[in-house]
């Protein structure tokens, strides 16, 4: 079993900053892509950025040069650094990751999901 936490989300005006945590726990799994979606009132679920093992990060187009996505290998754990942030950005911010357990298939797996408001 895999569970995933996420943590960070709250309050910020136009043009502050947010870091966002998911940490994966459970036993041996192996993590093949760690990332971020985010969910406005209304509206689609949308990327915000993925990091895949041995890959690089990919954005989507509506936060690229203004967030950062980083993963620490050793401790299961992708962060989403959100800056220039803008009231568009209000959602709630799902944490997603690919997970195999053992030998077996890769799955999704996705966290409670933390809530992002941007005041202007």
């Amino acid at each position: 079993q895999v569970q995933l936490v996420e943590s960070g989300g709250g309050l910020v005006q136009y043009g502050g900053s947010l870091r966002l945590s998911c940490a994966a726990s459970g036993s041996a799994f192996s993590i093949n892509a760690m990332g971020w979606y985010r969910q406005a009132p209304g509206k689609q679920l949308e990327l915000v950025a993925i990091i895949t093992s041995g890959g690089g990060p990919k954005y989507g187009d509506s936060v690229k040069g203004r967030f950062d996505i980083s993963i620490d290998n050793a401790k299961n754990t992708v962060y989403l650094q959100m800056n220039k942030l803008k009231p568009e950005d209000t959602a709630v911010y799902l944490c997603n990751a690919r997970i195999g357990i053992g030998i077996g298939p890769y799955y999704d797996y996705w966290g409670q999901g933390t809530q992002v408001t941007v005041s202007s």
